[in-house]
């Protein structure tokens, strides 16, 4: 994993990560967790800032490699 660490993300976070590995947009991981757009960025944030990743392809290449 690069320098971040996955065990910081909040549980929201990984809830978050999870339908950002299946490639959903904002909008619709806002949809599906019931919150706005503005906090979904948000989470998306946090996210890569705690993994240590650029973008959300890298994210979501880390969230599918955690699973094999």
């Amino acid at each position: 994993m690069p320098d971040g660490d996955s065990s910081d993300l909040t549980p929201r976070e990984w809830e978050v990560l999870e339908l950002l590995a299946d490639f959903r947009t904002d909008q619709e991981i806002a949809a599906a967790l019931v919150l706005s757009v503005r906090t979904v960025d948000s989470h998306v944030a946090h996210i890569l800032q705690k993994l240590g990743v650029a973008n959300r392809r890298e994210a979501a290449r880390l969230w599918q490699r955690k699973d094999q």
